[in-house]
């Protein structure tokens, strides 16, 4: 006789629903803040050009760093429900403290220290979710992961619109408390909805004459130096898009809205459907798309004559994007397998330290011309490409 698996799939949804609940209050708790952070620190602090550079490094750098900590731990211990209510906690001071502190040295401690903390919820909720996913739905992990990394695209839709909001209505203050409570909402619903979860499971890997399970130390460093090549174009791109087409094009700087804000439209169902592609195509083919996807976008970018062409380019763009921030989650979660806490804070950290490198690009830009910007964008993704190539997995050694 047939089993009816419906309710057990319906209760598997039910128990993703607090937690893309709790990736929404987190991502919008950072998206409400952070494309105003230059903002804060120079007209509410009063912080000269140089003290919001040091700012600026120290709080990836910072995160990072306790992100690294945090991720090691993790796989460790059956702690990670409480890693992720005691990083929203901290969240929730650092915020709650910023909203009323004006004193750059001690907003720098917070940054280095609770916010630093607070950044680890990211890539926790997706170890989190890689965990439950896999004990509740194996063969759908890598559908479930880019739904939920959807929320977060969401959550950025949103938080900057909200955040002006915020900011006329009631100053930085009034943007850093909805903070503080988004952060205290995430930790209730990680204390109270959210169950602890085992040690994650590894492979076995004391077997006489068999490999140790996942992939090698140079493989892995590798994957994650590509992913830090093409995701170093992202930031890059969007900085130089207003200079770019104002200066370049001979755009307004609403023209630079509507493709950015295209892009995202975009986005969020490419995610969605490479996510359903994951049960009939290879991941690794999927984020190899993707990276070629970034070297055409940005080489038409490098190339565009109008603001026209950068629209219609935006699909590929979306594409580039959608695999390398949502697909690309669970490739690198397979590398390590019995870790997602490890290997997501190495995927998640790719991103601020190529963020990190996309500063002096846009400074070289800004002397050479911005069009340059996305020239450099494309070899960066080309490399990254390359790289990506190169890292392929090794056949199964036959018994």
């Amino acid at each position: 006789m047939a089993v009816d698996t419906r309710p057990a799939a319906r209760a598997g949804r039910l128990r993703l629903l607090p937690l893309a609940l709790m990736f929404l209050s987190v991502g919008l708790s950072v998206a409400v803040v952070l494309p105003f952070l230059s903002l804060f620190l120079d007209s509410e602090v009063g912080a000269d050009p140089l003290r919001v550079t040091v700012f600026l490094v120290v709080a990836p750098l910072s995160g990072v760093a306790v992100s690294t900590l945090v991720g090691r731990l993790s796989d460790r211990r059956p702690i990670r429900r409480r890693l992720l209510v005691g990083a929203a906690l901290a969240g929730m001071v650092g915020a709650g403290l910023t909203a009323f502190v004006r004193d750059y040295w001690v907003l720098l401690g917070l940054t280095a220290t609770a916010v630093a903390l607070a950044n680890s919820l990211f890539p926790q909720s997706f170890a989190y979710a890689r965990q439950l996913l896999d004990r509740d739905s194996p063969g759908r992990a890598a559908l479930g992961i880019s739904v939920l990394r959807t929320v977060f695209s969401l959550a950025w839709v949103a938080g900057p619109a909200l955040a002006a909001v915020l900011l006329s209505v009631g100053g930085f203050r009034l943007v850093y408390g909805v903070a503080a409570g988004l952060y205290a909402a995430a930790a209730l619903l990680a204390a109270f909805r959210l169950e602890e979860l085992p040690v994650p499971a590894r492979p076995a890997a004391d077997v006489p004459g068999v490999e140790a399970p996942g992939a090698s130390r140079w493989r892995l460093a590798f994957t994650v130096v590509a992913f830090v090549l093409v995701q170093c174009p992202m930031t890059l791109g969007v900085q130089a898009m207003p200079l770019f087409i104002g200066r370049d094009l001979g755009g307004e700087p609403a023209d630079a809205g509507l493709v950015l804000g295209l892009c995202a439209a975009l986005e969020i169902p490419l995610m969605l459907g490479l996510g359903v592609l994951t049960a009939r195509v290879r991941l690794r083919t999927l984020i190899l798309l993707g990276a070629g996807c970034g070297v055409a976008y940005y080489a038409v970018a490098a190339a565009a004559p109008t603001v026209t062409v950068l629209l219609l380019a935006q699909p590929v763009n979306a594409m580039f994007i959608a695999a390398v921030s949502g697909v690309a989650i669970t490739y690198v979660q397979d590398l390590l397998p019995g870790q997602p806490g490890r290997a997501t804070t190495l995927f998640t950290n790719s991103f601020p330290i190529g963020a990190m490198l996309a500063g002096p690009l846009l400074g070289i830009a800004a002397q050479v011309g911005y069009r340059w910007a996305y020239g450099m964008s494309t070899a960066l993704c080309a490399g990254g490409l390359l790289v990506l190539l190169l890292t392929r997995p090794r056949p199964p050694a036959r018994a």
